[in-house]
């Protein structure tokens, strides 16, 4: 009989039911920084029309690699307006904090359906609901529902467009559609949440740059993110 159990086997024991990227210490103190690039082109004298985005972020401000995301959908608009449903397809690489070079993939296919909303004259809303479908590297299949709030206010006028200065922010609630994840492993329900609030400014009236500050909070861990953007509409 066995009193005492080795350190060594207990981080073995570990290993084989933790996913990869989760045994590494993430410091939480440490600033990570996401640089990205949003289109939207609808196609003339139609109502359907493309939408897609591309991340690189990091666990610091460049070079180590938290994620590489690419993601595209086909767009479609009901002709009643202020509102447009999306199917899309992402690939996800996601990459281990410190210095270790190893990575996850994920394809990922998702539905979304985005709501405007205009209140007053300066306050620009728009709902988010998202459902993704998602083949993460090593795990069983799994799902997961999202839902965001997005804001954006002009600070020097009461429109969007070239030479306007704006608020924007938003909150994103992430919920695991199944806990188990394969090979004993789980999750919970909550995935994670997002706060996140930046200056925009108009370059034209199809391109706008914004920077800003995102806290995320998960059910391990909580990091800021500084985030640089350009939001591009064809």
């Amino acid at each position: 009989m066995i009193d005492r159990v080795s350190p060594a086997l207990l981080l073995i024991a570990a290993a084989a039911v933790v996913p990869g990227t989760a045994l590494a210490q993430v410091d939480e103190d440490e600033l990570g920084a996401w640089y990205m690039y949003f289109f939207n082109a609808p196609m003339e004298n139609s109502q359907f029309g493309f939408q897609g985005d591309l991340q690189y972020r990091n666990w610091d401000l460049l070079g180590d690699l938290e994620q590489l995301l690419l993601r595209g959908g086909v767009t479609w608009r009901p002709k009643s307006g202020g509102a447009m449903l999306t199917l899309g397809y992402a690939n996800i690489t996601t990459g281990e904090y410190g210095g270790s070079d190893d990575t996850v993939n994920e394809n990922r296919i998702y539905q979304e359906a985005l709501l405007s909303q205009k209140i007053g004259e300066r306050i620009y809303l728009r709902h988010r609901f998202r459902y993704e479908q998602r083949w993460v590297e090593n795990q069983d299949f799994r799902t997961r529902f999202r839902y965001a709030l997005f804001a954006n206010i002009p600070l020097n006028g009461t429109s969007l467009g070239k030479g306007a200065w704006y608020f924007s922010a938003y909150n994103e609630v992430f919920l695991n559609g199944e806990r188990d994840i394969g090979d004993g492993r789980s999750v919970e329900i909550f995935d994670r949440n997002r706060l996140y609030g930046a200056l925009g400014y108009g370059l034209t009236d199809t391109l706008a740059i914004q920077g800003g500050y995102m806290y995320q909070y998960t059910d391990t861990i909580e990091k800021g993110q500084l985030q640089i953007s350009l939001h591009h509409s064809f």
